[in-house]
């Protein structure tokens, strides 16, 4: 070979070289948001395949599969705090944040909203009031009475949330006044919800969820027992094929459910719920697979602006995938996705962000398990991706 081409090959090698430092260098240039937009949760959390944003209208329409089932994607939270402590003075922790993110009220769900997107229907459970009441004269004793001004609801369609679960104890911070006016708040960015005799329904693809929110408070699970199936068989009246049950219950800072927690869960399965979703403990709970179906006991913390920096700022999105065919719906596989309620790990910043480091994914699956082995039902695997995935 001559020199020429012996010098033409070493000056398309350089190149070639080159390039592909280029293109290493402008993959580690990528900010935070960006990565999170792009990949959903990075190593060793789920990706979801990209697709175009629907609108609600679009949501609405039935959509088959080959074997004229429909499958049905959903997600969901646990508490969504926003805004201030009426109780505590000065400008809130939430309120200095959005002025670091130079007031842009969206700043909350922008490294989840991809996956929000992504799925069919993302239900969370909002602990707060939207409203300018004053406090509820009630509860001047509590510690926390949370408040946003109404115009902060545009955060919740905005970052891809659904519905919500409007039953737990800061609804009626601002009282009467302020639960009334949160209410119409919420259905006037397009947000359904269910509190205690106000189901939500909603129509997912052409199916009719139902949503079903109780408060646990004050020794009401046997009550519960007798009440929620009567709801549930009241729902499916009204042509409902999935029923989903969310409790505020439990006790605060506990990783493992109580046994009235327990006996009411499962009762709730029993009576005709196909999901139930807790929250209230603020941390992450093992889940039970009970009769062919999930009981999440607690969701933890989402994006809380209760603390700016909780002890434990782990939590996770519980997804799940139902198959309904011939107006029955069953469990058809589920995943989670491991976040940090923070984007940040010095202090809450209340961006809930998926994690990506796998000493991170792991801790939180060793969580679950470990507290999991003190239930009868608890599921033995926590997958991180959906059954075909890579």
């Amino acid at each position: 070979m001559g020199k020429k081409w012996i010098s033409l090959l070493l000056i398309v090698a350089m190149c070639l070289t080159g390039l592909v430092l280029s293109m290493a260098e402008e993959e580690e240039d990528v900010s935070l948001a960006d990565y999170f937009a792009q990949q959903s949760g990075g190593q060793g959390t789920p990706s979801p395949e990209p697709q175009a944003t629907l609108t609600p209208e679009e949501k609405k329409q039935p959509v088959y599969e080959l074997d004229g089932s429909t499958v049905i994607t959903m997600s969901f939270t646990g508490d969504v705090t926003i805004g201030s402590n009426l109780q505590a003075g000065g400008k809130s922790i939430f309120e200095k944040e959005l002025d670091k993110q130079k007031g842009n009220i969206n700043f909350p769900f922008r490294n989840v909203q991809s996956i929000f997107e992504a799925d069919d229907l993302t239900v969370v459970n909002f602990e707060g009031t939207l409203t300018l009441a004053g406090k509820n004269r009630n509860k001047l004793e509590n510690e926390y009475l949370f408040r946003a001004p109404p115009e902060y609801a545009a955060m919740l369609p905005q970052g891809g949330v659904d519905a919500v679960s409007f039953e737990n104890n800061h609804a009626m911070d601002t009282g009467e006044e302020g639960n009334a006016e949160t209410k119409q708040v919420l259905l006037s960015q397009g947000i359904p919800y269910a509190s205690e005799d106000e189901p939500a329904i909603l129509e997912v693809k052409g199916v009719k969820i139902g949503l079903l929110a109780y408060q646990t408070f004050d020794g009401r699970h046997d009550e519960l027992i007798e009440k929620v199936p009567k709801d549930i068989a009241a729902l499916r009246q009204e042509g409902c094929i999935v029923v989903i049950v969310n409790y505020h219950w439990g006790a605060e800072l506990d990783y493992v459910p109580n046994n009235n927690q327990v006996r009411l869960g499962r009762a709730t399965i029993d009576g005709g719920a196909d999901l139930v979703i807790g929250h209230h403990s603020h941390r992450i709970n093992p889940i039970e697979y009970y009769n062919g179906k999930y009981i999440c006991y607690s969701l933890g913390n989402f994006s809380f602006a209760g603390n700016s920096k909780p002890r434990d700022m782990s939590t996770y999105i519980f997804q799940i995938r139902m198959r309904v065919k011939d107006g029955v719906a069953k469990s058809d596989a589920f995943i989670i996705i491991p976040c940090r309620i923070s984007s940040r790990t010095d202090y809450n910043d209340f961006a809930p962000t998926p994690y990506t480091k796998e000493q991170n994914i792991e801790s939180v699956l060793s969580v679950l398990k470990k507290n999991g082995a003190k239930l009868q039902y608890a599921v033995q695997e926590y997958p991180l991706k959906w059954p075909g995935e890579e």
